[in-house]
């Protein structure tokens, strides 16, 4: 039994030791770890479904128009000047409902407006701020994606930059000084916005 054992000893390492690669037949190491994260990498596609995720369906030239038209710098003025009007028109009705004036003719202090007078004040003074809140919506947007066009990048520079140009723009109606203090207003305003947004 001793014997038989000792005889199978040498044999086992005779094959192993033929099983083993000679130096420079086998993979080349160094080769081997620039296919796997070197220079000659082939870089794959992430698939999500690879991942355990859902698979996102190819789009088609549609949807890319579509995707297209809505990150337009005329969409996103278009859609601003919109909501600024909405908003606008809001707070001017709630600035007229809660102004004690409204309604009340200068020239006859007195008398007491009628409901139809009050709701005709406050829906001029809704539709004069629905006005102005679309016209620095679609003012502020607009030069928003024109200097982010521009710069190529998406950072707080771009509203501060658009900020100061809208208020500059609107303030320098009624003088340089105006305009200048219009500018660092706005552009102060939505580095504000901005910080709290992101």
């Amino acid at each position: 039994m001793t014997a038989a054992c000792c005889t199978m000893a040498p044999a086992e390492a005779r094959s192993s030791a033929s099983s083993r690669p000679e130096p420079g037949s086998g993979l080349i190491y160094s080769q081997l770890l620039q296919h796997l994260v070197g220079e000659q990498r082939q870089p794959r596609a992430l698939n999500p479904a690879a991942l355990g995720g859902i698979p996102a369906p190819v789009k088609s030239d549609e949807q890319k128009m579509v995707e297209r038209a809505m990150e337009s710098c005329s969409f996103k003025a278009a859609l601003a000047c919109v909501g600024g009007f909405v908003l606008g028109g809001a707070f001017g009705i709630f600035t007229a409902g809660i102004d004690t004036n409204v309604g009340f003719d200068p020239k006859d202090p007195l008398r007491t407006p009628t409901a139809k007078e009050v709701l005709k004040d406050m829906g001029q003074r809704g539709m004069s701020y629905a006005k102005n809140f679309a016209i620095v919506g679609a003012m502020f947007s607009c030069t928003e994606c024109i200097i982010e066009s521009y710069r190529g990048k998406s950072d707080w520079k771009n509203s501060v930059l658009s900020g100061c140009v809208t208020g500059g723009a609107i303030g320098f109606r009624a003088g340089l000084k105006a305009g200048a203090i219009g500018c660092g207003g706005f552009a102060a305003f939505s580095a504000v916005i901005d910080y709290y947004l992101r």
